[in-house]
């Protein structure tokens, strides 16, 4: 491209980019076109200070543009805030601080029955649901359903003895519950008049679930995964429950009020509302099937819309945004970054909510002494919570998500289903599908690992398995069924001998090779993906210094401290010894790196 100037043809260049060649174009301009008035090309001159100025400037110029553009598409972005956002735009909910949930035991102790056989049932308690308690690490846990210690599938024991006749004088109940991490915080935010798509701030970090939004009007706002949905579906009491076993029915509620909860990476929290007004709201409570959006009236032909079924009415205001109130919101986070327990760590019963039926009937010494009795313990790892997805991880959770499109039919959909469950239901490290040849069904049986408290992979307890199985549920295929099944864990160790340059420190080398080999391997694979030994060679060539790899040994390691996997790696070795197979069901792992990689120089 050329440019004039005092009638003459000025080429300018816009291939330069960089420091030096923009610095070289302009030092070229200089003498070609100022050859009088500028002669001062000497690097310690102040001409030349202007030209690395200049070209200085250029090149910062030229790299946010650059960047700029990278950051603008998903494939080429670095920037994990970026990442999150054009993740949003292709649907994809981010949710950074997933909860742990588990079983634990809890106990009460409880007085003799007047007639001197078994517990007096009158003292059985119940234990509320938002009850709190904690592990010997500060962890908070929250109860998570009602546990009635006069249920009779309860355990019961006898707890203490007359120390002269040995008649029982009080026994022990034990129940199970379910508990989930974090603890409950209250903030009141002030909203002193309309405004379109409010958007609001949570002031704690770790936000897990958000548990109501209530104005000062008692008018509930409900959480939706979009604006755009405005029905949900709520249990009504079945009166019938005693005939039919059915505690509650499932009935569609429309919620003009309601907003949707964003996360990103720092840990900050956002309800969103939409831009409707109260003026505006006519809508009913209750779905009436007659108002459904299906515009057909008055028409001699049939569309065929695509039908959403969490939009059954129509509205173009995405949901009433609050106003002149207050909103009283009550949310659940984590009390720490991980809150995965290990075994026994939760024995401390901090808020317990404990009733009893008839208590004015009750001796209030005696129940007294029934609360101050409660204990905890949780007899399996409690998990769920797992660490934030590295850029290339939540690239992959991205796209995969992007091609669901709310339902679940090839294999990679139901992947990206379960790394997408909310986050108050726990969270699963990795996951596979595969299809169960076995079965005359289109049956599929779902590997899942999970993350333990020490962030080495754990089998997924109970409780997380069925909360996976009831989220796959919405959008599974309806004539497939699923399997929620423990994948294996298969731990290695990585021996390697290599021959380092003689220039070099060989102590250095060593650890730059141990160092980029943890590198490679703190991704984990996929489960059932196969382990490529070539993969190491290329991981310790590419280190400055090695002039050879000689040798690389992969071994299994069993013990205490690892998983009792049987399991040969010599039987399964390709031809060529490049790779060796893992089962379908197998995931690997280098539990330990600092101990499980070793390597020596020849």
């Amino acid at each position: 491209m050329v440019r004039k100037r005092d009638n003459r043809l000025v080429p300018i260049k816009y291939t330069s980019r960089e420091f030096d060649t923009i610095k070289n174009d302009l030092v070229e301009h200089a003498k070609r076109y100022y050859p009088d008035s500028f002669q001062d090309f000497n690097e310690a001159g102040v001409g030349s200070l202007l030209l690395d100025t200049v070209a200085y400037v250029g090149d910062i110029l030229s790299f946010y543009t650059d960047f700029q553009a990278n950051e603008s598409f998903l494939p080429t972005a670095l920037e994990y805030d970026n990442i999150i956002k054009l993740g949003k735009q292709m649907g994809y909910k981010f949710r950074g601080n997933p909860a742990s949930v588990g079983t634990a035991a809890f106990f009460v102790v409880v007085p003799v029955s007047s007639t001197g056989v078994g517990p007096d049932t009158r003292y059985m308690p119940i234990l509320r649901k938002g009850s709190q308690f904690r592990t010997a690490e500060n962890v908070g846990f929250i109860l998570d359903e009602d546990i009635n210690f006069a249920d009779s599938n309860n355990q019961i024991i006898v707890a203490q003895v007359d120390d002269t006749s040995g008649s029982p004088t009080s026994y022990a109940v034990k129940a199970y519950g379910t508990v989930v991490s974090g603890e409950l915080t209250r903030d009141i935010v002030n909203v002193p008049g309309y405004q379109k798509l409010l958007r609001i701030k949570l002031s704690s970090n770790r936000v897990t679930e958000v548990i109501s939004v209530v104005d000062r009007e008692g008018h509930t706002y409900y959480e939706v995964d979009n604006l755009s949905q405005n029905t949900i579906y709520k249990p009504v009491t079945n009166r019938n429950s005693d005939t039919d076993k059915v505690g509650a029915i499932m009935r569609p509620f429309v919620v003009p009020r309601r907003f949707v909860m964003e996360q990103d990476k720092r840990n900050q929290t956002y309800l969103q509302f939409g831009f409707g007004s109260e003026t505006e709201l006519k809508t009913e409570s209750i779905l009436d099937p007659r108002t459904v959006t299906l515009q057909r009236n008055g028409k001699n032909y049939v569309t065929d819309p695509s039908f959403d079924p969490t939009r059954l009415t129509e509205t173009d205001k995405l949901g009433i945004s609050p106003a002149n109130t207050s909103l009283t919101i009550i949310y659940r986070t984590n009390t720490r970054n991980n809150v995965n327990v290990a075994t026994g760590r939760l024995t401390k019963a901090s808020r317990p909510i404990i009733d009893f039926k008839n208590v004015t009937e009750l001796n209030q010494a005696t129940t007294r002494t029934v609360r101050q009795s409660i204990e905890v313990n949780n007899e399996s790892p409690i998990i769920g919570d797992v660490s934030t997805p590295s850029s290339e991880e939540l690239k992959r959770r991205i796209y995969d998500n992007f091609a669901t499109q709310n339902r679940a039919v090839t294999k990679l959909d139901y992947v990206s289903t379960i790394y997408s469950m909310p986050p108050q239901f726990g969270a699963i490290k990795r996951a596979m599908v595969v299809r169960d040849d076995d079965s005359f069904k289109r049956n599929l049986n779902i590997y899942v690992i999970a993350e333990g408290a020490n962030g080495k992979l754990t089998q997924a307890n109970t409780n997380l398995k069925r909360n996976v199985k009831t989220w796959l549920n919405r959008n599974r295929m309806i004539n497939d069924t699923i399997d929620i099944l423990n994948a294996r864990i298969l731990n290695i160790s990585i021996d390697f001998a290599i021959v380092a340059d003689q220039e070099t420190n060989k102590f250095d080398i060593l650890a730059s090779c141990i160092t980029k080999i943890q590198e490679k391997f703190a991704v984990l694979p996929d489960i059932g993906e196969a382990f490529y030994i070539t993969d190491i060679y290329k991981v310790i060539n590419d280190v400055d210094g090695v002039v050879d790899t000689k040798r690389v040994t992969v071994k299994q390691k069993t013990g205490a401290r690892y998983s009792d996997l049987g399991f040969n790696i010599r039987d399964n070795m390709s031809p060529d010894g490049r790779y060796f197979i893992i089962p379908e069901d197998v995931i690997v792992e280098i539990k330990f790196p600092l101990e499980d990689i070793k390597g020596a120089i020849l």
